[in-house]
Order: structure tokens, then sequence, then C-alpha cells
């Protein structure tokens, strides 16, 4: 077996440093029983080297995953409250839901250090979800034809009904020479009140992010008015920061218990026009509370018109974790339940605002 070289063995001090404190390794073989013995080798790394060593050793994407590993698999929070590494790292995702999650311990220069990062991730979120807000608000269908091509507008059955001379029996197969299209048009269109009950329990830090920045998007749009809620076993309007959502985040508090029915209760006093109010309830629906109280505030609501969303998570991979009993009674109710990424979110509303 060939020797490594020295980048290959600064790549394995490097992975060493971070997976080498799995204490399942010794039972899968992967290291042999003793432990490490003492020395007079080169002193151990500091979080500040390994840093440095990963970004010199290993392309961006493996950077990123080291560091999501550090913080997530072993809370090594250093990461994000030792201002040496602060004004090293490059900003993340991964990066950002850990300075959510320990901001509380940050002394107030870290904490200035840590919102630089915050602030990088969230511009770098809001210019990808802006585009897709840009596009799901461009106007609503029309049932003109359209010069314009584009796949979003496909008129299906108009398309179907003048090409039926090119069907092929023996084939089964239609064959396309003219397709049509829809056009769009910015009509007049009625205020609609978005209401984002956000459930601020650590498992839900991904939601909140996009929860936040999701709200940042839709503020100030022709026929949206915004109001994001966050709640644990209290509920905080956070709507006067949605169009900061760097100044919200830092200010959303992760953790604690959670009582949906009384979050969803003050969204139901905030509504003025129930059939032009969308309530998007983003939690993984654990409730601490009385859940036959919240499952009668939700019937009201759909009951009035109110469209009501229950979101088991809103975030770039939409991956739901949540109670699936509680999630079903809502859906017995009238609540539409699933999970959603963000522009999907967008061009929900944006369907529901246009008709």
């Amino acid at each position: 077996m060939q020797a490594l070289g020295p980048e290959g063995l600064a790549r394995d001090a490097a992975l060493d440093w971070l997976y080498g404190r799995d204490g399942d390794l010794e039972k899968r073989g992967i290291r042999s029983g003793g432990g490490r013995i003492g020395g007079d080798g080169p002193s151990a790394l500091t979080t500040v080297d390994w840093l440095n060593d990963i970004t010199r050793l290993f392309p961006r994407e493996t950077v990123e995953r080291l560091q999501r590993d550090a913080i997530e698999r072993y809370e090594i929070t250093d990461i994000v409250t030792d201002p040496g590494v602060l004004e090293r790292i490059e900003p993340n995702p991964a990066l950002l839901k850990a300075v959510l999650q320990t901001k509380h311990l940050m002394n107030p220069e870290v904490l200035r250090l840590a919102r630089r990062l915050v602030d990088a991730v969230v511009r770098d979120l809001m210019a990808k979800l802006a585009t897709e807000v840009r596009a799901a608000f461009t106007g609503t269908r029309a049932r003109r034809p359209s010069r314009w091509k584009q796949a979003r507008d496909f008129d299906m059955t108009r398309t179907i009904r003048a090409n039926l001379g090119h069907y092929r029996p023996a084939e089964r197969r239609l064959f396309i020479e003219t397709p049509h299209f829809f056009s769009r048009t910015r009509k007049q269109i009625d205020q609609w009140q978005v209401i984002l009950l956000v459930d601020q329990s650590g498992s839900m830090v991904d939601s909140v992010i996009h929860s936040a920045v999701t709200a940042a998007c839709l503020w100030g749009l022709p026929g949206v008015r915004t109001h994001l809620v966050a709640f644990d076993t209290d509920v905080v309007d956070l709507s006067s920061e949605v169009d900061d959502p760097v100044e919200l985040l830092m200010k959303v508090q992760l953790g604690g218990g959670t009582d949906i029915g009384r979050a969803v209760r003050y969204g139901a006093g905030l509504i003025e026009q129930p059939r032009r109010a969308i309530v998007v309830l983003i939690t993984d629906f654990y409730e601490g509370g009385s859940p036959s109280s919240l499952i009668r505030t939700v019937r009201e609501l759909v009951e009035q018109g109110t469209k009501v969303l229950g979101l088991a998570a809103l975030d770039h991979d939409a991956n739901p974790s949540y109670d699936t009993h509680t999630a079903q009674s809502l859906a017995d109710v009238g609540a539409s339940v699933g999970a959603m990424t963000p522009g999907q979110l967008a061009t929900f509303v944006a369907e529901q605002v246009g008709r």
C-alpha cells in the first residue's frame, strides 16, 4: 500500500480531527482499540486551524459538508461563537442555522460578526426566491391567445382541439403542429392577507429561515398584505420586521414548548375579509396545547371561507417530519396539509390573488 503524501496526510488529519471523535468508530472496526497515545508530535488543531486547513485542502462542497457535520453532528459551537472563526468562515445555510441556535451564547462583539454571516446567507436566499416570486406574480392567465410561448401558459384544451386532425389511431398518438398558449394580463386585484404562522421550536429552524425570507419577498407585492407570526407557547407578531428578514431572524427565539391552537386563534383575529385571507400554518403539528381547540379553530376558519394551509416543512428540500395524527385531523376539517418549497408557496399565493 502506497504511503500518503504530505497533502494526503493533511487531509487525513483534518478528517480525523472531526470524525475521530465518533465513539462508534472502534465498534465498526474503523479504528483499532487503545485510542491515541501521548508524544512529542505537533500540537492539536484548534477550530480555527481546522477551518483554515479544510478550506485549503477540499473543494467548497466538501467544506460545507464538513462544517455542517461539525455543527449538527458534533455540536462544535465555537465555529459560530469564536470571533477568530467568524472572521474567516465562508457563509452558508448550515452556519446560518447554527447562529440562530447559539446566538443567545454570544457576546455583543461575536453577535456583530455573526450578523454579517446571517446577512450574507439571507441575501443569497432572497435573490434566489425573488426570481421565483416575480415569475409567479407576473400576471394571471387570461382566456385569450398569446404569441408568447411559455410552458407555464400552455393551453392544453385548445391545443388538443386544434390538432385533432393530426391524431394517428394506429400509433395512438396526437402530433402537435400548432401549440396554443394563454396570455397573462395585469388586472385590478383585491387585497389579500397572507398570514404566516411559524412554529419556532428547535426542529423547525429551516422553516423559520425560509418563512422569514418568503415573507420578505411577498412584502409590498400588489394585492398582498403579509403578516408573520412566530410561536411556541407564546405568540410574537413580527410583521413590523418583515421587510428586514435579518433583523427578524436575529429576534427569533428557537426552542420551548408549542401551543399551535393559540397561534391559530391569534392569526384568526388578524383576518379582515375571511374570503380574502390565506392562513399558512408552518409546524410539525406536535401540539402541546389542546388539539380539540386547534381543530375547532381551523374548522371555523375553513367554514368562513378562509384558505388554510398546514405545512410540515417550508424550505428548499421540503422534507416533512410531523405528527401525522394531528395533521390528518386538520385535513379532515378542510385544511390543505403537506409540504412546500418557498417558490411553491409563492405560486399558490399568486394563483389565489389573481383569481
